[in-house]
């Protein structure tokens, strides 16, 4: 299977950045989108919305319901899940890319942001992943994709900012048991980036500008996915890293997703 043509995405997040690239792809082949997020009014930090992000996703060629969710509350998920099964007929595909973030050491981590990593990094995942999996269950080739890194136990990716790390592991951890709870009946990966993307988190917490001069856009990332989604659901219990993806995808060339022709990358965590 090389195509996403009719199949169902429910994809948290998915307002902007890497989210909304991953939409867009598949929408190029006509796939139903389900975008599930809290964005509904513009923020100036924060470019876009649900209803903005829908019409992007509708002139790439998919159909789009806009849903607003804040993962952390279950009868939010729920019913977004099921607006979505009675719309498009089923589900066919997760995107767990909904993320917080804070790089903040132990003692400057304020438990408020705590919380938030973790309510939505993996409680929100499994959450999705919960309410998801019996509709999933029915599909032919049923996916699970978290946006999530390679399980890497390496002091260093713990010491300078151990909640987000932990936060963050969460989401790889539920994908490397649930592969093995689902084998031969859902697939379900991991991906993450060799490089820092540009997104409005890099933009705005990690490093402004400069940062995101050294960064690839986002469209490497739904690149990727899309990859990994067309895959058989026996491709599963996997971390993958995007530039690998587009290697197996016979694409080694990747200067086109440069956000400046021939500048310098620089590495994302975790890899």
């Amino acid at each position: 299977m090389s195509s996403l043509k009719g199949k169902t995405l429910f994809i948290s997040g998915a307002s902007r950045g890497i989210g909304k690239a991953i939409a867009i792809r598949a929408a190029r082949d006509g796939a139903n989108i389900v975008i599930a997020a809290k964005t509904a009014e513009e923020n100036p930090k924060l470019p876009g919305t649900v209803f903005t992000a829908a019409k992007e996703i509708e002139e790439a060629g998919g159909k789009v319901l806009p849903c607003i969710v804040d993962i952390r509350h279950e009868e939010q998920v729920q019913e977004a899940i099921a607006k979505a099964v009675a719309i498009f007929g089923g589900l066919d595909i997760l995107v767990n890319n909904a993320s917080a973030i804070s790089l903040t050491g132990t003692v400057d981590t304020p438990m408020k942001r705590y919380d938030l990593m973790h309510q939505i990094n993996g409680r929100g995942t499994f959450l999705c992943s919960h309410v998801a999996l019996p509709h999933l269950l029915k599909s032919e080739n049923p996916h699970i994709l978290n946006l999530s890194p390679p399980l890497n136990i390496e002091e260093k990716w713990f010491s300078p900012h151990v909640a987000y790390t932990v936060a963050k592991y969460n989401m790889s951890l539920f994908a490397f048991g649930m592969a093995g709870e689902f084998r031969g009946r859902v697939g379900v990966n991991c991906l993450w980036p060799r490089t820092v993307i540009a997104t409005a988190a890099v933009q705005n917490l990690l490093g402004g500008d400069a940062l995101v001069q050294a960064s690839r856009k986002p469209e490497i990332m739904g690149d990727a996915a899309h990859w990994i989604l067309t895959q058989p659901k026996t491709v599963t219990g996997n971390f993958f890293v995007d530039d690998e993806v587009m290697a197996k995808a016979g694409k080694t060339d990747l200067s086109e997703y440069a956000v400046v022709p021939g500048a310098s990358l620089v590495p994302d965590f975790f890899v």
